[in-house]
């Protein structure tokens, strides 16, 4: 098993360009093989690179793909749980899971992740004040370490390994299969509310009123508009149908960008005439309806290679969470500081987060608000409006995700996540990516 260097290997927001020494093991004697030799110093196991930054690149080392170690292992009916190898998909998941009345029971916002990563990263979903985040419905796991060694771990370890792993990115070892509790369903649609918002005052007495009666909730934020309409957007709240059929999603898709946007595409002019569109559009179709889990979910992975819509030179994504303490002050003081840098885009998500504990060091998660916005590369001026958002997070003691990261300042990183000194004693020196390196203490 070999090595090949490719320059298309790049994380989802395409703006750090760097060759990248890749191995894609087909069976676990090929993966055996790779780390037996170990050809580099370090490797990186990633899945489908859904990552948004550096934390899926390794340009000093190899990345190992386990996107071709998919194998659904076993799934039992009568308890609802799953074990799979690690590079399986939750797209692969949900088709097989569907038919048979269960779904994931946490989903991040596209369904191309693999369970490795979903776990690696300890990705959270629209109901996250009932379920908390992926790590939380995790029952055991395998992990390859560097030197060859096996161990199976779930969460009566009592080392911390394990909570080291649940967003640990990686680093504590490979993972190699994961057995999980899925959430049962009676139908593969929801009951869905679209409830248009005029500002974040509004925002706020409708996530508040939402924890109690629906299951997953989340609003889109018009980030171009300022003044008393700061903060405006479109609130979605559903729960799951208890009538209808059990079809899983189509794996055909539409549309396709089969080329990079030219650069000029998304500007000030058009990021604002779409936002402000898009909201009309929405107000009129405020109301009940009933969707399939595809189209609430998922409603990006409708559109095949959309971060080519940012144009070759990428898109950064910026993702915080600040504590309910301070989360309407600061979420105000992002929104407004957003708006008046121009900078912002058709993407732009604000939720809560509940109560929930996660089980990982790193676990992004904590109680209060995230709000997470795409932004097109425009170089200095970007990173600049990052330090200032950096600025307004810190002081509210929040912290960002790693996921999402690609420019985060040690101090920052340090700051946002108090247990990294117990995350660190489970470190596998022979693994290590482009993001660690830049935040390492």
């Amino acid at each position: 098993m070999v090595f090949t260097q490719r320059s298309d290997a790049l994380s989802w927001g395409r703006v750090i360009r760097s060759v990248q020494n890749v191995a894609r093991p087909s069976s676990k004697a090929e993966l055996n093989a790779l780390i037996e030799e170990m050809h580099f110093a370090t490797v990186l196991p990633v899945g489908m690179r859904r990552s948004y930054g550096d934390s899926v690149l390794n340009s000093n080392g190899g990345i190992i793909e386990m996107s071709a170690l998919n194998n659904l292992i076993n799934l039992d009916t009568a308890t609802g749980s799953l074990k799979a190898e690690a590079g399986i998909t939750l797209d692969a998941i949900l088709r097989a899971v569907v038919p048979l009345g269960y779904f994931v029971p946490v989903s991040p916002g596209t369904r191309f992740v693999t369970l490795g990563g979903a776990i690696a990263n300890d990705v959270h979903g629209k109901n996250h004040h009932r379920a908390g985040s992926f790590g939380n419905h995790v029952l055991r796991l395998g992990l390859l370490r560097s030197n060859g060694s096996r161990v199976e771990i779930g969460p009566d370890d009592s080392i911390g390994l394990f909570s080291a792993t649940v967003g640990g990115l990686g680093l504590t070892g490979i993972i190699e299969w994961a057995e999980i509790k899925l959430q049962p369903i009676k139908s593969s649609h929801l009951e869905v509310e679209i409830l248009p918002f005029s500002n974040l005052e509004e925002f706020w007495t409708l996530s508040e009123e939402s924890i109690l009666s629906h299951e997953h909730t989340v609003a889109w934020i018009d980030c171009t508009a300022k003044g008393q309409e700061c903060g405006r957007g479109v609130f979605s709240r559903g729960n799951w149908s208890q009538e209808g059929d059990l079809t899983p999603h189509s794996c055909s898709n539409a549309l396709n960008v089969p080329v990079d946007a030219p650069s000029w595409l998304l500007n000030r002019f058009t990021v604002g005439l779409f936002n402000k569109f898009y909201f009309a559009v929405q107000r009129r179709k405020a109301g009940n309806l009933q969707q399939h889990y595809a189209n609430f979910f998922y409603p990006l992975d409708a559109i095949t290679n959309w971060n080519r819509l940012y144009s070759r030179r990428g898109f950064w994504q910026y993702q915080c969470v600040v504590p309910k303490a301070s989360m309407r002050q600061a979420t105000s003081a992002l929104l407004d500081e957003i708006a008046r840098s121009g900078q912002g885009s058709f993407l732009a998500v604000l939720k809560t987060f509940g109560e929930v504990p996660s089980v990982g060091y790193l676990s992004f998660p904590r109680a209060g608000a995230t709000l997470a916005l795409d932004f097109p590369n425009k170089g200095e001026a970007t990173l600049q409006l990052f330090e200032r958002l950096d600025a307004i997070v810190r002081e509210a003691g929040g912290r960002l995700y790693a996921a999402k990261d690609g420019r985060i300042p040690r101090n920052m990183w340090s700051f946002g996540y108090p247990e990294l000194e117990r995350f660190t004693a489970h470190l596998d020196s022979g693994l290590a990516s482009d993001f660690w390196r830049r935040v390492a203490p």
